[in-house]
């Protein structure tokens, strides 16, 4: 499984059931470009675990606004619909994966 797109229809959906990783992030964002293949690592590794979702800020403005959403990269971590973590610009992977990891 990979890192998979939504906007905001989808939204709701993709985060409702479940450990749901979502990647706020923008095309011109560079610290974005970077955490994205470190993303896709740990939706590979993590599948069973979790789903991976990426949803850029610019194309989907409320649901940015909805969780205060100010810097970028932005990772929010959601269980069965309510965000319960969040990490904020690029951090390496073991970084990631240990927030991932504390919320399954």
């Amino acid at each position: 499984m990979s890192v998979k797109k939504i906007d905001a229809p989808e939204f709701e959906a993709a985060i409702s059931k479940g450990v749901v990783v979502v990647d706020f992030n923008a095309t011109w964002c560079g610290p974005c470009k970077m955490l994205a293949p470190v993303l896709e690592e740990l939706s590979e590794e993590m599948s069973e675990k979790a789903a991976f979702y990426a949803m850029d800020v610019d194309d989907n403005q409320g649901v940015a606004l909805r969780f205060s959403i100010s810097s970028i990269p932005y990772v929010a971590v959601f269980k069965d619909g309510v965000k319960v973590d969040e990490s904020i610009g690029f951090v390496p992977k073991p970084q990631l994966q240990a927030v991932i990891e504390r919320n399954l």
